[in-house]
Protein backbone atom coordinates (compact mmCIF):
# COMPACT_ATOMS: atom_id res chain seq x y z
CA UNK A 1 0.00 0.00 0.00
CA UNK A 2 1.65 3.46 -0.91
CA UNK A 3 1.69 6.25 1.62
CA UNK A 4 1.79 9.90 0.60
CA UNK A 5 2.40 12.53 2.97
CA UNK A 6 -0.55 15.47 3.76
CA UNK A 7 0.12 19.24 3.00
CA UNK A 8 0.47 19.52 6.68
CA UNK A 9 2.88 17.04 6.86
CA UNK A 10 5.28 18.40 4.09
CA UNK A 11 4.92 22.17 6.01
CA UNK A 12 5.88 19.84 9.38
CA UNK A 13 8.77 18.23 7.90
CA UNK A 14 10.22 21.53 6.06
CA UNK A 15 9.87 23.42 9.62
CA UNK A 16 11.46 20.48 11.34
CA UNK A 17 14.38 20.40 8.39
CA UNK A 18 14.72 24.01 9.30
CA UNK A 19 14.80 24.36 12.46
CA UNK A 20 17.74 21.13 12.49
CA UNK A 21 19.45 23.63 9.89
CA UNK A 22 19.15 27.00 12.28
CA UNK A 23 20.22 24.74 15.09
CA UNK A 24 23.10 23.60 13.52
CA UNK A 25 24.17 26.96 12.34
CA UNK A 26 23.74 28.22 15.81
CA UNK A 27 26.27 25.50 16.82
CA UNK A 28 28.40 26.37 14.79
CA UNK A 29 28.42 30.26 15.24
CA UNK A 30 28.65 29.69 18.69
CA UNK A 31 31.94 27.41 18.43
CA UNK A 32 33.25 29.76 16.00
CA UNK A 33 32.89 32.52 19.13
CA UNK A 34 34.46 29.78 21.13
CA UNK A 35 37.42 29.51 19.11
CA UNK A 36 37.63 33.64 19.11
CA UNK A 37 37.54 34.10 22.57
CA UNK A 38 40.45 31.32 23.35
CA UNK A 39 42.60 33.05 20.24
CA UNK A 40 42.02 36.42 21.75
CA UNK A 41 43.52 35.03 25.19
CA UNK A 42 46.33 33.35 23.72
CA UNK A 43 47.54 36.43 21.64
CA UNK A 44 47.17 38.33 24.67
CA UNK A 45 49.69 36.12 26.54
CA UNK A 46 52.69 37.35 24.58
CA UNK A 47 53.75 33.79 24.96
CA UNK A 48 55.70 32.06 21.96
CA UNK A 49 55.77 28.86 23.24
CA UNK A 50 51.97 29.07 24.00
CA UNK A 51 51.47 30.76 20.38
CA UNK A 52 52.84 27.52 18.76
CA UNK A 53 51.18 25.05 20.90
CA UNK A 54 47.84 26.84 19.55
CA UNK A 55 48.01 27.12 16.39
CA UNK A 56 49.04 23.30 16.10
CA UNK A 57 46.29 22.72 17.78
CA UNK A 58 43.76 24.59 16.34
CA UNK A 59 44.28 25.74 13.12
CA UNK A 60 43.30 23.96 9.29
CA UNK A 61 45.40 21.35 7.91
CA UNK A 62 45.45 23.78 5.37
CA UNK A 63 46.24 27.06 7.15
CA UNK A 64 49.03 25.03 8.68
CA UNK A 65 50.71 25.33 5.33
CA UNK A 66 51.91 29.02 6.06
CA UNK A 67 55.07 28.66 7.53
CA UNK A 68 55.47 28.22 11.37
CA UNK A 69 57.77 31.07 12.17
CA UNK A 70 55.38 33.42 9.51
CA UNK A 71 52.36 32.71 12.14
CA UNK A 72 54.23 32.99 15.21
CA UNK A 73 55.83 36.72 14.15
CA UNK A 74 52.38 37.70 13.25
CA UNK A 75 50.88 36.84 16.92
CA UNK A 76 54.31 38.48 18.77
CA UNK A 77 53.79 41.62 16.28
CA UNK A 78 49.95 41.90 17.33
CA UNK A 79 50.75 41.07 20.68
CA UNK A 80 54.29 43.91 20.80
CA UNK A 81 51.57 46.22 19.48
CA UNK A 82 48.42 45.46 22.03
CA UNK A 83 50.14 44.16 24.81
CA UNK A 84 46.61 42.33 25.09
CA UNK A 85 43.05 43.15 24.75
CA UNK A 86 39.86 42.96 26.46
CA UNK A 87 37.45 41.58 25.06
CA UNK A 88 34.00 43.25 25.24
CA UNK A 89 31.22 41.51 22.89
CA UNK A 90 30.51 39.58 19.92
CA UNK A 91 30.25 42.25 17.30
CA UNK A 92 29.18 39.58 14.42
CA UNK A 93 28.85 36.23 13.87
CA UNK A 94 28.08 33.36 10.77
CA UNK A 95 28.37 29.92 10.94
CA UNK A 96 31.98 30.09 9.57
CA UNK A 97 33.00 32.68 11.90
CA UNK A 98 32.95 35.27 14.35
CA UNK A 99 34.40 39.03 15.58
CA UNK A 100 34.50 40.55 18.34
CA UNK A 101 35.28 43.89 19.60
CA UNK A 102 37.70 44.21 22.25
CA UNK A 103 39.68 46.83 23.73
CA UNK A 104 43.72 47.22 22.87
CA UNK A 105 45.30 47.29 26.73
CA UNK A 106 48.04 49.26 24.94
CA UNK A 107 46.43 51.92 22.76
CA UNK A 108 42.83 52.11 24.85
CA UNK A 109 41.41 51.78 21.47
CA UNK A 110 38.99 49.68 20.02
CA UNK A 111 39.84 46.78 17.76
CA UNK A 112 37.24 43.90 16.23
CA UNK A 113 39.36 40.82 15.54
CA UNK A 114 38.08 38.62 12.90
CA UNK A 115 38.51 34.64 13.18
CA UNK A 116 37.46 32.10 10.50
CA UNK A 117 36.67 28.75 11.18
CA UNK A 118 35.97 25.42 9.33
CA UNK A 119 31.57 25.55 9.87
CA UNK A 120 31.97 21.91 11.56
CA UNK A 121 33.45 20.32 14.17
CA UNK A 122 35.89 20.55 15.24
CA UNK A 123 35.60 23.94 13.93
CA UNK A 124 39.23 24.92 13.56
CA UNK A 125 40.59 28.07 12.42
CA UNK A 126 41.47 29.00 9.25
CA UNK A 127 42.74 32.70 9.73
CA UNK A 128 42.53 35.64 12.19
CA UNK A 129 42.45 39.03 11.18
CA UNK A 130 41.16 42.74 11.79
CA UNK A 131 38.41 44.59 10.77
CA UNK A 132 36.65 48.03 11.54
CA UNK A 133 35.04 48.14 15.33
CA UNK A 134 31.59 49.46 15.65
CA UNK A 135 31.98 49.97 19.47
CA UNK A 136 28.36 51.20 21.11
CA UNK A 137 26.50 52.57 23.82
CA UNK A 138 29.33 53.86 26.47
CA UNK A 139 31.51 52.78 23.77
CA UNK A 140 31.07 56.19 21.89
CA UNK A 141 33.11 59.47 22.88
CA UNK A 142 31.96 62.71 23.34
CA UNK A 143 32.98 65.54 20.62
CA UNK A 144 36.41 67.21 21.62
CA UNK A 145 37.88 70.33 21.30
CA UNK A 146 41.52 71.73 19.66
CA UNK A 147 42.96 71.14 22.67
CA UNK A 148 41.83 67.93 23.90
CA UNK A 149 42.19 66.53 21.18
CA UNK A 150 46.15 67.30 21.16
CA UNK A 151 45.57 66.46 25.00
CA UNK A 152 44.59 62.81 23.51
CA UNK A 153 46.52 62.12 21.22
CA UNK A 154 49.60 63.43 23.21
CA UNK A 155 48.71 60.66 25.82
CA UNK A 156 48.54 58.10 23.15
CA UNK A 157 51.91 58.80 21.45
CA UNK A 158 53.67 58.92 24.60
CA UNK A 159 52.35 55.72 25.54
CA UNK A 160 53.31 54.30 22.21
CA UNK A 161 56.54 55.40 22.46
CA UNK A 162 57.14 54.45 26.02
CA UNK A 163 56.34 50.90 25.11
CA UNK A 164 59.16 51.20 21.78
CA UNK A 165 56.55 50.78 19.17
CA UNK A 166 56.12 53.90 17.62
CA UNK A 167 59.64 56.26 16.87
CA UNK A 168 58.61 59.32 14.45
CA UNK A 169 56.92 62.74 14.54
CA UNK A 170 52.94 63.62 13.82
CA UNK A 171 51.46 66.90 12.92
CA UNK A 172 47.72 67.42 13.18
CA UNK A 173 46.47 71.16 11.73
CA UNK A 174 43.35 72.60 11.20
CA UNK A 175 43.07 75.12 8.29
CA UNK A 176 46.95 75.22 8.23
CA UNK A 177 47.88 75.53 11.76
CA UNK A 178 49.24 72.72 13.76
CA UNK A 179 46.75 71.78 16.72
CA UNK A 180 49.86 69.38 17.68
CA UNK A 181 53.12 68.70 16.69
CA UNK A 182 56.05 66.70 18.15
CA UNK A 183 58.55 64.31 18.23
CA UNK A 184 59.81 60.99 19.45
CA UNK A 185 62.25 57.98 19.15
CA UNK A 186 65.83 57.79 17.73
CA UNK A 187 66.00 58.95 14.52
CA UNK A 188 69.58 56.83 14.79
CA UNK A 189 70.22 54.27 17.37
CA UNK A 190 73.97 53.43 17.01
CA UNK A 191 74.60 57.30 17.55
CA UNK A 192 71.50 57.79 19.55
CA UNK A 193 70.19 60.56 17.82
CA UNK A 194 66.73 62.12 18.45
CA UNK A 195 64.18 62.41 16.15
CA UNK A 196 62.89 66.02 15.83
CA UNK A 197 60.13 67.86 13.94
CA UNK A 198 62.65 68.78 11.29
CA UNK A 199 63.92 65.06 10.64
CA UNK A 200 63.46 63.88 7.38
CA UNK A 201 61.71 60.56 7.29
CA UNK A 202 61.65 58.43 4.06
CA UNK A 203 58.00 58.86 2.53
CA UNK A 204 57.36 54.92 0.83
CA UNK A 205 54.77 55.52 -1.60
CA UNK A 206 53.99 58.86 -0.70
CA UNK A 207 55.88 60.13 -3.67
CA UNK A 208 53.00 58.75 -5.63
CA UNK A 209 51.09 62.02 -4.99
CA UNK A 210 53.74 64.12 -5.89
CA UNK A 211 53.77 62.00 -9.55
CA UNK A 212 50.05 62.44 -10.00
CA UNK A 213 50.53 66.55 -9.38
CA UNK A 214 52.93 66.63 -11.84
CA UNK A 215 51.02 65.05 -14.35
CA UNK A 216 48.16 67.00 -13.56
CA UNK A 217 50.18 70.25 -13.74
CA UNK A 218 51.67 69.06 -17.52
CA UNK A 219 47.82 68.19 -18.18
CA UNK A 220 46.67 72.29 -17.32
CA UNK A 221 49.31 73.71 -19.68
CA UNK A 222 48.22 71.47 -22.47
CA UNK A 223 50.80 69.57 -22.95
CA UNK A 224 49.31 66.00 -22.47
CA UNK A 225 45.55 64.01 -21.53
CA UNK A 226 44.58 62.20 -18.89
CA UNK A 227 43.33 59.90 -22.08
CA UNK A 228 46.26 60.24 -24.03
CA UNK A 229 47.72 56.38 -24.43
CA UNK A 230 51.42 55.52 -23.36
CA UNK A 231 52.24 54.78 -26.90
CA UNK A 232 52.62 59.02 -27.73
CA UNK A 233 55.40 59.24 -25.68
CA UNK A 234 56.86 55.87 -24.83
CA UNK A 235 55.84 53.38 -28.11
CA UNK A 236 56.94 49.98 -26.65
CA UNK A 237 56.62 49.80 -23.19
CA UNK A 238 55.86 46.90 -21.90
CA UNK A 239 55.21 46.60 -25.44
CA UNK A 240 53.92 48.01 -28.38
CA UNK A 241 50.61 46.89 -28.38
CA UNK A 242 50.15 47.04 -24.55
CA UNK A 243 51.36 50.77 -25.07
CA UNK A 244 48.36 51.48 -27.24
CA UNK A 245 46.01 49.81 -24.74
CA UNK A 246 47.64 51.92 -21.38
CA UNK A 247 46.47 55.56 -21.04
CA UNK A 248 47.43 58.29 -18.62
CA UNK A 249 44.40 58.03 -16.11
CA UNK A 250 45.48 53.93 -16.10
CA UNK A 251 48.95 54.48 -14.72
CA UNK A 252 47.58 57.21 -12.33
CA UNK A 253 45.04 55.10 -11.10
CA UNK A 254 46.83 51.63 -10.67
CA UNK A 255 44.32 50.28 -13.74
CA UNK A 256 46.60 49.95 -16.01
CA UNK A 257 47.80 46.25 -15.43
CA UNK A 258 50.90 46.79 -14.68
CA UNK A 259 52.80 45.20 -11.78
CA UNK A 260 55.97 45.71 -9.58
CA UNK A 261 59.71 46.00 -10.40
CA UNK A 262 60.70 44.42 -6.76
CA UNK A 263 61.25 41.25 -8.14
CA UNK A 264 64.20 38.95 -7.38
CA UNK A 265 66.22 40.51 -10.19
CA UNK A 266 66.17 43.86 -8.24
CA UNK A 267 66.56 41.72 -4.59
CA UNK A 268 69.94 40.17 -6.94
CA UNK A 269 71.39 43.42 -8.15
CA UNK A 270 73.37 46.45 -6.58
CA UNK A 271 71.30 49.50 -5.65
CA UNK A 272 73.98 51.59 -6.73
CA UNK A 273 72.95 51.22 -10.10
CA UNK A 274 69.53 52.32 -9.87
CA UNK A 275 69.66 56.24 -9.66
CA UNK A 276 67.57 57.76 -12.67
CA UNK A 277 64.35 57.23 -14.07
CA UNK A 278 65.97 55.24 -17.03
CA UNK A 279 67.95 53.23 -14.89
CA UNK A 280 64.74 51.95 -13.05
CA UNK A 281 62.82 51.68 -16.57
CA UNK A 282 65.54 49.56 -18.28
CA UNK A 283 65.33 47.65 -14.67
CA UNK A 284 60.88 46.82 -15.17
CA UNK A 285 61.49 46.38 -19.15
CA UNK A 286 63.10 43.42 -18.38
CA UNK A 287 60.29 41.62 -16.58
CA UNK A 288 57.35 43.57 -17.18
CA UNK A 289 54.32 42.40 -19.44
CA UNK A 290 50.76 43.05 -19.68
CA UNK A 291 48.76 41.81 -16.98
CA UNK A 292 45.10 42.11 -17.90
CA UNK A 293 43.26 44.49 -20.01
CA UNK A 294 43.71 48.11 -19.19
CA UNK A 295 40.89 49.98 -17.01
CA UNK A 296 39.05 46.24 -16.31
CA UNK A 297 40.83 45.98 -12.84
CA UNK A 298 42.83 47.63 -9.94
CA UNK A 299 45.94 46.30 -8.92
CA UNK A 300 48.97 48.44 -6.96
CA UNK A 301 51.54 49.27 -9.32
CA UNK A 302 54.94 50.91 -8.64
CA UNK A 303 56.08 50.22 -12.35
CA UNK A 304 52.91 52.13 -13.60
CA UNK A 305 53.86 55.58 -11.51
CA UNK A 306 57.36 54.93 -12.44
CA UNK A 307 56.18 54.90 -16.14
CA UNK A 308 54.76 57.96 -15.39
CA UNK A 309 58.15 59.82 -13.77
CA UNK A 310 59.60 58.85 -17.93
CA UNK A 311 56.41 60.65 -19.26
CA UNK A 312 57.03 63.84 -17.15
CA UNK A 313 60.84 63.13 -18.11
CA UNK A 314 60.10 63.55 -22.25
CA UNK A 315 57.03 66.18 -21.56
CA UNK A 316 58.67 68.40 -19.48
CA UNK A 317 62.38 68.28 -20.82
CA UNK A 318 63.73 68.07 -17.46
CA UNK A 319 64.64 64.99 -14.98
CA UNK A 320 62.02 64.04 -13.20
CA UNK A 321 63.59 65.41 -9.99
CA UNK A 322 64.21 68.45 -11.25
CA UNK A 323 60.65 69.17 -12.51
CA UNK A 324 59.23 68.55 -9.20
CA UNK A 325 61.53 70.35 -7.19
CA UNK A 326 61.03 72.78 -9.55
CA UNK A 327 57.56 73.24 -10.11
CA UNK A 328 56.27 71.83 -6.62
CA UNK A 329 58.54 71.53 -3.87
CA UNK A 330 59.85 75.15 -4.22
CA UNK A 331 56.29 77.30 -4.68
CA UNK A 332 54.89 75.07 -1.74
CA UNK A 333 57.59 75.98 0.06
CA UNK A 334 59.08 72.34 1.06
CA UNK A 335 62.84 73.10 1.80
CA UNK A 336 63.44 69.34 3.23
CA UNK A 337 61.74 66.63 0.68
CA UNK A 338 63.93 65.19 -2.33
CA UNK A 339 64.68 61.90 -3.57
CA UNK A 340 67.90 61.91 -2.06
CA UNK A 341 70.99 59.54 -3.34
CA UNK A 342 71.83 57.67 -0.16
CA UNK A 343 75.63 56.76 -0.58
CA UNK A 344 76.40 60.87 -0.50
CA UNK A 345 76.02 63.31 2.59
CA UNK A 346 71.99 63.71 3.61
CA UNK A 347 71.64 66.03 6.86
CA UNK A 348 69.00 64.93 8.87
CA UNK A 349 67.59 61.94 7.56
CA UNK A 350 66.24 59.07 10.08
CA UNK A 351 67.20 55.50 9.68
CA UNK A 352 64.60 52.68 9.38
CA UNK A 353 64.20 50.08 11.92
CA UNK A 354 61.79 46.71 11.85
CA UNK A 355 61.78 44.78 14.49
CA UNK A 356 62.54 40.74 14.74
CA UNK A 357 60.64 38.52 17.05
CA UNK A 358 62.21 35.24 18.65
CA UNK A 359 62.19 32.75 20.65
CA UNK A 360 64.33 34.54 23.12
CA UNK A 361 62.83 38.20 22.57
CA UNK A 362 63.06 41.01 20.11
CA UNK A 363 66.19 42.02 18.05
CA UNK A 364 66.14 45.15 16.02
CA UNK A 365 67.65 45.46 12.51
CA UNK A 366 68.06 48.32 10.06
CA UNK A 367 66.93 48.51 6.17
CA UNK A 368 70.06 50.41 5.07
CA UNK A 369 70.73 47.09 2.70
CA UNK A 370 67.17 46.73 1.87
CA UNK A 371 65.82 49.91 0.56
CA UNK A 372 66.48 51.54 -2.40
CA UNK A 373 69.83 53.61 -3.19
CA UNK A 374 67.70 56.69 -4.45
CA UNK A 375 63.57 57.02 -4.50
CA UNK A 376 61.71 57.90 -7.52
CA UNK A 377 58.18 58.52 -8.97
CA UNK A 378 57.08 55.44 -7.47
CA UNK A 379 58.43 56.01 -3.89
CA UNK A 380 61.23 56.37 -1.55
CA UNK A 381 61.72 59.65 -1.08
CA UNK A 382 62.03 62.02 2.27
CA UNK A 383 60.27 64.76 3.89
CA UNK A 384 59.28 66.36 7.13
CA UNK A 385 56.04 66.95 8.61
CA UNK A 386 56.15 70.67 7.82
CA UNK A 387 56.75 70.43 4.51
CA UNK A 388 54.08 68.11 4.56
CA UNK A 389 51.80 70.47 5.44
CA UNK A 390 52.94 72.75 3.07
CA UNK A 391 52.49 70.50 0.43
CA UNK A 392 48.62 69.88 1.76
CA UNK A 393 47.97 73.92 2.14
CA UNK A 394 49.92 74.39 -1.66
CA UNK A 395 47.58 71.94 -2.63
CA UNK A 396 44.54 72.97 -1.50
CA UNK A 397 45.14 76.47 -1.63
CA UNK A 398 45.51 76.38 -5.74
CA UNK A 399 49.26 76.92 -5.71
CA UNK A 400 49.93 74.04 -7.61
CA UNK A 401 46.91 72.96 -9.60
CA UNK A 402 43.42 74.60 -10.16
CA UNK A 403 40.97 73.55 -7.21
CA UNK A 404 38.95 72.27 -10.19
CA UNK A 405 41.84 69.85 -10.86
CA UNK A 406 42.48 69.11 -6.89
CA UNK A 407 38.83 67.99 -7.28
CA UNK A 408 39.72 65.53 -10.33
CA UNK A 409 42.86 64.21 -8.53
CA UNK A 410 41.32 62.98 -5.36
CA UNK A 411 37.90 62.03 -6.62
CA UNK A 412 37.47 58.28 -7.01
CA UNK A 413 37.33 56.76 -10.79
CA UNK A 414 34.89 54.14 -10.49
CA UNK A 415 34.06 54.09 -14.69
CA UNK A 416 37.94 52.47 -14.81
CA UNK A 417 37.48 50.17 -11.50
CA UNK A 418 39.35 52.27 -9.42
CA UNK A 419 36.65 53.21 -6.73
CA UNK A 420 39.32 53.99 -3.98
CA UNK A 421 41.85 55.58 -5.71
CA UNK A 422 41.62 58.84 -7.61
CA UNK A 423 44.98 59.89 -9.84
CA UNK A 424 47.85 59.46 -7.13
CA UNK A 425 45.60 60.05 -3.98
CA UNK A 426 44.17 57.38 -2.27
CA UNK A 427 40.27 58.17 -1.27
CA UNK A 428 37.56 57.47 1.15
CA UNK A 429 34.66 58.85 -0.03
CA UNK A 430 32.71 57.90 3.20
CA UNK A 431 35.07 59.52 5.32
CA UNK A 432 35.62 62.78 3.35
CA UNK A 433 39.71 62.19 3.24
CA UNK A 434 42.41 61.75 0.64
CA UNK A 435 46.21 61.55 0.87
CA UNK A 436 48.66 58.77 0.53
CA UNK A 437 50.53 55.92 3.29
CA UNK A 438 54.16 54.62 2.36
CA UNK A 439 55.03 51.77 3.91
CA UNK A 440 58.42 48.96 3.74
CA UNK A 441 60.48 47.42 6.64
CA UNK A 442 61.70 50.64 9.21
CA UNK A 443 59.17 52.86 7.34
CA UNK A 444 55.48 53.98 7.63
CA UNK A 445 54.21 57.51 7.08
CA UNK A 446 50.49 59.00 6.08
CA UNK A 447 49.62 62.22 4.95
CA UNK A 448 45.28 62.49 5.32
CA UNK A 449 43.67 65.57 3.84
CA UNK A 450 39.77 66.01 5.56
CA UNK A 451 38.54 67.59 2.46
CA UNK A 452 34.93 68.80 4.78
CA UNK A 453 36.53 70.02 7.33
CA UNK A 454 40.53 71.43 6.77
CA UNK A 455 41.97 69.12 8.99
CA UNK A 456 45.19 67.71 8.45
CA UNK A 457 47.15 64.77 9.66
CA UNK A 458 50.07 63.77 9.19
CA UNK A 459 52.51 60.72 10.64
CA UNK A 460 55.83 59.80 10.13
CA UNK A 461 57.65 56.51 11.46
CA UNK A 462 61.17 54.62 10.85
CA UNK A 463 59.30 51.72 12.63
CA UNK A 464 57.38 49.30 10.62
CA UNK A 465 53.75 49.43 10.53
CA UNK A 466 54.21 51.89 13.78
CA UNK A 467 51.89 55.26 12.48
CA UNK A 468 49.26 53.17 11.73
CA UNK A 469 47.58 53.42 15.17
CA UNK A 470 48.43 56.98 15.58
CA UNK A 471 46.42 57.48 12.12
CA UNK A 472 43.15 55.68 13.39
CA UNK A 473 43.18 57.38 17.03
CA UNK A 474 43.38 60.45 14.73
CA UNK A 475 40.58 60.22 12.11
CA UNK A 476 38.39 58.78 15.34
CA UNK A 477 39.01 62.43 17.01
CA UNK A 478 38.76 64.11 13.83
CA UNK A 479 35.04 62.58 12.91
CA UNK A 480 34.19 63.57 16.69
CA UNK A 481 35.76 67.43 15.79
CA UNK A 482 33.78 66.57 12.93
CA UNK A 483 30.38 65.89 14.70
CA UNK A 484 31.31 68.30 17.46
CA UNK A 485 30.91 71.23 14.69
CA UNK A 486 28.01 69.83 12.71
CA UNK A 487 26.19 69.73 16.18
CA UNK A 488 27.05 73.58 16.48
CA UNK A 489 26.43 74.48 13.19
CA UNK A 490 22.18 72.99 13.74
Amino acid sequence: MKRTIGHSGIILLLTLSLHLVASAQSEAAKSAEARAREAIEVLSSGDRAKFKQFILASYTEEALKAPMQQRLNAFSSIHDNSRGFEIHGVQDTTPDSATLLVKNKLTGGWDAIFVGVDPTAPYKIRGIGFRPAKPKGEQSAKALGDKDMARELDTLVKRLAEADVFSGTVLLAKDGKPVYSAAFGAANKDFNVPNKLDTKFNLGSMNKMFTGVAIAQLVEKGKLSFDDPLSKFIPDFPDAESAKKIQIKHLLTHTAGLGGYFTKRYQDMSRANLRTVDDMMALAKQDEKLQFEPGSKWQYSNTGMLVLGKVIEIVSGQTYFDYVRDNIYKPAGMTNTDCYELDRINTNLAVGYHKQFTDNGISWGNNVFMHVMRGGPQGGGYSTVDDLLKFDQALRGGKLVSPAMFKTLTTPKPEIKSPNYGYGFGVNTEAGTAGHSGGFPGINSELTMHLNSGWTAIVMSNYSQAAQPVVQRIAELVKRSEGSSLAAAK
